[in-house]
């Protein structure tokens, strides 16, 4: 894992073109760390959070710790505005609100960000991250960015 030799914006705009997501990833430190990544799977483009023991909140179930869960949904929808609305500088977060619908299990967990509205200064942006089953979310969040200053 190398320190990227690009700007972040150059980085993004190529990662755009050859959809090498793990490039992206591997030049923040934070995804590193947290073991997010993002991958096309099936000709979608998801986040997938690696199970690490470091994760786990509570022991005792073994559960996921909210937080872990949080930073997967925030990464997830900043990587489907980085990559999918052409946005030129990480977007700032200024409202994230997350659901936690049930434990997590030690385990890998995927999470889909969706755009659901963007205009030229915000966007919003659904996402919702699952274990097993798709249809049954662990976690969902509603989140509004900042693309741009006024």
């Amino acid at each position: 894992m190398s320190t990227p030799t690009l700007p972040l914006a150059d980085l993004v705009r190529e990662v755009r073109q050859t959809r090498e997501y793990r490039r992206l990833t591997d030049a923040i430190p934070y995804t590193r760390f947290m073991g997010i990544g993002v991958e096309n799977l099936a000709g979608e483009m998801l986040c997938r959070m690696a199970y690490a023991p470091r994760l786990i909140g509570n022991s005792l179930l073994p559960a996921l710790h909210g937080g872990t869960l949080g930073a997967l949904l925030e990464s997830a929808a900043i990587f489907e505005l980085l990559l999918q609305a052409q946005a030129e500088r990480v977007p700032k977060v200024v409202s994230l609100t997350v659901d936690f619908l049930r434990s997590g299990k030690p385990q890998d967990t995927f999470a889909k960000a969706l755009i659901t509205r963007q205009g030229r200064r915000v966007a919003n942006v659904r996402v919702e991250a699952w274990q097993d089953d798709r249809t049954r979310p662990i976690a969902s969040a509603h989140a509004i960015f900042l693309l741009a200053e006024p």
